[in-house]
């Protein structure tokens, strides 16, 4: 059988000494959670089933598609190992499994995991041996926990509104990987194009001599070495050349990494980003983020693309109709696909899927912070990510106010992780401490859109419609200066000849639109509004695909066109406000 998205998972700390586990596993729903006692850890289980991995149960291409709530799920798998293998370290790499999971090798617990959206390893050295080994996973999930961040996985049996089919368990690449017993554990990054060097951090486990050499498209740009080097390294390079990662040009460098018998391929981008009051910097030019907002979603494979290709192609939709990036909403990507933002030039925010965590109890804090300052850490150096965003319209809920302390606090601590790029705190409501305030409008009446978003430039005040809802106890926030971006609007729902999903009838924001040319005088004067307005820096459209019963997108759910790419890029790519000297 041939291997399922068979392409190495991490491509900026990539090695060749890795094993792709995806395929066949077997496979075992477990509702009770009474696994365990049943002994489907031992190493000689036998599960009911068989799925295809890194797809999620409930997917067609997962070949289970079992569509209810599943709260736990076993998988199982044998991996042949030779002694060379064994020779030095054997980690155990999960892209990402939802939630929480156990892991077992030959029968023995390796470690667990908590988190549903971002990678992990173990360790498993001391539990392989040469020959066969058992690898054993037991994922648990509560989608309607109000601990659990669930995204937009709907917490109901059918999806309903903006929520979607849920994912269960694996749903990214599992991998082997195999290291000398002295290795480099993480690399961090940090260019200068103003002075044309780059800065490496390097973790390191063991002490021998370390080398690193940049090149760009095959050509040196600089070499650097440390010997007896251990524990963390801080190396900057000068380099030879300059050049700039741009909007639609991603000029990016090599980097090969030795220390002793380890060798790490990586890459880097070159690239300043600032904010003032009204525009977003990039290498000291003011650009306008024309942003669509990508859901991740696809029909067979749910939160997993069925390939590689599947993953560049959306990010080529976006950018033939003339967006420069887009909002990664309610989701953490995987790394390849912001590999592929890296490649192309794709600005794109950082996101995180806050949704079904109840923020107005502060002990939801143990269940977001650990995992987002993984997904920080994770994605620092891809220099796609021009911000981060870790909380989505965080409206009161039971009758209580959102907990302002959790996001403060959040805020500042992706602040001491990363002060270069901008954080907003929370993308449309209520702010609390935040670098950009933004804010959502679906207003579809375009003379009525413009006249409320030209306030911020006749009289210095920003329009913000959570303090005009009709359910609105005052101001709940307070626009005090500072650049702004409206971070959703548009949503226009528009089905053409497309029939709704599942036979259930289909949404967009808004009245329909009452045919294409409707569509189009909408659409025009929505964006003109923001792009002829001084004081904002961007916008970002709803949405890149339609999905599921949410048909409002500007592709179809398996990305058919629905407009004309040339007339959307017409009107999209026209120069911005703030983007005149």
């Amino acid at each position: 059988m041939q291997i399922p998205r068979p392409e190495h998972p991490k491509p900026q700390f990539q090695r060749s000494s890795w094993k792709n586990l995806n395929g066949q596993w077997a496979f075992e729903i477990d509702n009770g959670r009474s696994g365990l006692a049943r002994g489907l850890a031992e190493a000689d289980a036998v599960l009911s089933g068989t799925i295809t991995v890194p797809f999620c149960p409930e997917s067609s291409l997962s070949g289970v598609g079992h569509k209810d709530f599943m709260y736990g799920v076993w998988y199982q798998r044998s991996v042949t190992l030779t002694e060379a293998d064994c020779a030095g370290r054997v980690f155990l790499h999960f892209g990402a499994v939802d939630y929480e999971c156990d892991v077992y090798v030959n029968g023995q617990h390796a470690g667990s995991h908590r988190g549903g959206y971002v990678s992990f390893r173990l360790e498993i050295t001391g539990l392989v041996k040469p020959g066969d080994n058992v690898i054993t996973v037991y994922a648990r999930d509560d989608t309607r926990d109000p601990m659990i961040p669930r995204g937009k996985q709907c917490e109901q049996y059918h999806s309903v509104g903006c929520d979607y089919t849920r994912t269960t368990g694996i749903w990214q690449t599992v991998w082997l990987e195999l290291t000398p017993m002295s290795y480099i554990r993480s690399l961090r990054c940090d260019g200068s194009p103003e002075t044309g060097s780059v800065i490496l951090t390097l973790d390191l486990q063991g002490q021998e001599t370390l080398t690193v050499r940049a090149s760009y498209e095959g050509v040196p740009m600089g070499e650097a070495a440390v010997e007896q080097a251990c524990g963390q390294v801080r190396i900057p390079l000068q380099l030879a050349q300059t050049h700039l990662w741009e909007p639609g040009c991603g000029r990016l460098y090599d980097l090969e990494l030795t220390f002793g018998q380890d060798r790490v391929e990586s890459y880097f981008g070159l690239r300043s980003i600032r904010l003032d009051d009204r525009r977003f910097w990039l290498n000291g030019k003011p650009v306008f983020q024309r942003l669509v907002l990508d859901q991740g979603f696809y029909p067979d494979g749910i939160y997993t693309a069925p390939s590689d290709e599947a993953l560049q192609r959306d990010i080529d939709l976006s950018m033939v109709l003339g967006f420069n990036g887009a909002r990664l909403h309610e989701k953490v990507f995987e790394e390849r696909f912001l590999y592929h933002c890296d490649r192309k030039g794709y600005l794109v925010w950082g996101e995180y899927p806050n949704w079904g965590a109840d923020h107005t109890d502060p002990m939801v804090l143990y269940s977001i912070l650990p995992e987002w300052v993984e997904a920080v850490n994770r994605d620092y150096n891809h220099p796609a990510i021009i911000g981060w965003c870790p909380f989505n319209e965080t409206w009161d809920m039971h009758f209580r106010r959102q907990h302002d302390d959790l996001l403060r606090q959040i805020y500042r601590v992706t602040k001491a992780i990363d002060p270069g790029r901008p954080c907003i705190d929370t993308s449309g409501n209520y702010h609390v401490e935040t670098d950009i305030y933004d804010t959502h409008d679906y207003e579809q009446d375009p003379a009525v859109f413009k006249a409320n978003h030209d306030r911020i430039m006749t009289e210095g005040v920003l329009y913000d419609p959570v303090n005009f809802r009709p359910d609105a106890q005052g101001i709940r926030q307070q626009y005090e200066g500072g650049p702004v971006f409206v971070s959703e609007f548009g949503g226009i729902r528009w089905t053409g000849d497309v029939r709704a999903w599942d036979e259930q009838e289909s949404w967009g924001y808004g009245e329909d639109v009452a045919d294409l040319a409707a569509f189009q005088n909408r659409f025009r004067g929505l964006v003109d509004a923001l792009l002829d307005n001084d004081r904002y820096l961007g916008f970002c459209y709803t949405q890149l695909t339609d999905i599921e019963q949410e048909q409002n997108g500007m592709y179809t759910y398996d990305r058919k066109s629905k407009f004309d790419p040339e007339w959307v890029r017409s009107v999209l790519s026209r120069q911005a406000a703030v983007e005149k000297e």
